[in-house]
């Protein structure tokens, strides 16, 4: 277990005593917090119950990190000063529960990236949906307006790494509920909240209401001098905010109603107004169809606009952006039949928007690790335009129950090549045929990545 490779011994005169701070993971966030630490002078040991990327163990023997892997020395963790814990380990976790009862401090990675940086801004967003392509629009706008940024995570890249190695005065982070879990201090100058759907309630006991909480933690710390925008059309959201005492300059956006500051949409037009700047632009001129895609293109123009980019650059930004792998991925048009990877659509919201910005005639590939779905908020969109469903996962029942009298074929496969086939067999020119699984991968792939990729690899061999 024990790092094998390496014989490394770290002094003991660090900031945190002999063991200080322990790495709980060693993935992208793991051993980027495990860089940071180190570079900071804590006494950094990581541990990750299973095997590490060759890689990142290569990156931990060149900093002459200690670390171990495929399982854990709880004796040393439990002395541990401080805990850094991977977003993907839940409360539930047994070494985890001792930590607890040990009274252990843990954070998040992005807690402890937080405490070196210093002056700079960060602009935090989160929600159930379109995160990653939030922030990516967001990061898009910044460097095209020649900001110096860094594009920061859940979306892939680690953020104490970041700060360890190449410092920015701006940070676009991606921030799920499960790092926000794990914050003390971290603060957004800019929080952007999306929406809020059921989702990842195996985490939360179940309880609708403590995800909510989860996600509201993005302007915990925020002061008068932050700005907080979020989805004014989304009622979780506005219930929520009728209950508390927020701090922050508040900026929402809406398809329904005008608002004073903010952004929102009228007569195919999006208006901007937040500091004495006024833009506004045809949603016609979007890169992102889709009406989702006009709430997050909404919410980064007012991200952009706050931090004092000029409208000519946001406009332009918006106009240029390329949409993420993964997510709504047009891959080929084979014979007549459009292809779209939608992988990264994990929840069944998700799915929802995927159905709702496209004709209808679509073979659905739905399926994977069931998360507590509820089928019946896609009921409609489902009668409307599937014809058929194509099941990818290890245990489709759920799936039959749900929609055996909406669609005339339902089909059960086992890998996205099958899946690919036999949906190319049920479409008919014209058709869609749309990978949006509202399940997470991890019966059949390592993740969302994986199976996209299975996909397009898929549709390219037909």
């Amino acid at each position: 277990m024990i790092n094998s490779e390496e014989d490394i011994r770290l002094n003991s005169s660090s900031p945190l005593g002999a063991v200080g701070l322990v790495i709980l993971g060693g993935g992208e966030s793991g051993v980027g917090a495990a860089l940071l630490g180190k570079q900071k002078g804590y006494n950094v040991f990581l541990s990750d119950g299973g095997s590490l990327k060759a890689s990142y163990k290569q990156e931990l023997i060149d900093n002459n990190i200690e670390f171990e892997e495929g399982g854990h020395t709880e004796d040393k963790i439990l002395g541990a000063s401080e805990i850094v814990k991977s977003p993907g380990i839940p409360e539930k976790n047994e070494l985890v529960k001792k930590i607890r009862a040990k009274g252990i401090p843990i954070i998040s990675e992005i807690e402890l990236a937080y405490r070196f940086t210093g002056d700079s801004k960060i602009i935090a967003i989160t929600g159930s949906n379109g995160k990653s392509t939030t922030t990516s629009l967001i990061y898009h706008i910044c460097k095209e307006a020649g900001l110096e940024c860094a594009l920061v995570g859940n979306i892939g890249y680690s953020f104490a790494k970041q700060v360890a190695e190449d410092p920015k005065p701006l940070y676009v982070a991606e921030i799920s509920s499960f790092q926000l879990d794990d914050i003390k201090e971290f603060r957004a100058h800019i929080a952007v909240l999306l929406n809020i759907t059921e989702d990842h309630l195996d985490r939360y006991e179940y309880k609708f209401e403590n995800y909510i909480n989860s996600k509201f933690r993005v302007i915990e710390n925020q002061t008068e001098e932050d700005y907080f925008i979020y989805n004014l059309d989304d009622e979780v959201i506005t219930e929520k905010l009728e209950t508390l005492t927020v701090h922050t300059n508040q900026l929402p956006f809406s398809m329904k109603q005008e608002v004073k500051k903010g952004a929102y949409i009228k007569a195919d037009q999006m208006m901007l107004k937040i500091q004495e700047e006024r833009v506004s632009m045809s949603i016609y001129d979007f890169a992102l169809k889709g009406k989702h895609n006009q709430q997050n293109t909404m919410a980064a123009g007012i991200a952009a606009s706050t931090v004092g980019i000029r409208k000519e650059k946001i406009r332009e930004s918006m106009k240029t952006f390329e949409s993420l792998e993964h997510r709504m991925e047009h891959v080929a048009t084979v014979r007549g039949v459009d292809f779209i990877n939608d992988s990264k659509a994990t929840n069944v919201n998700s799915t929802w928007f995927a159905l709702e910005s496209l004709e209808k005639s679509i073979v659905l590939i739905l399926g994977g690790v069931d998360k507590g779905n509820d089928y019946t908020l896609i009921e409609d969109l489902v009668k409307e335009r599937v014809k058929s469903i194509v099941c990818l996962g290890v245990d489709n029942k759920k799936i039959h129950a749900a929609f055996k009298d909406m669609v005339q074929t339902i089909v059960d496969t086992q890998s996205a090549r099958d899946a690919v086939i036999t949906a190319f067999s049920l479409a008919a020119k014209g058709d869609t045929v749309l990978l949006s699984p509202a399940c997470a991968s991890f019966d059949l792939f390592k993740n969302y990545e994986e199976r996209g990729k299975k996909f397009k690899e898929a549709v390219k061999e037909l």
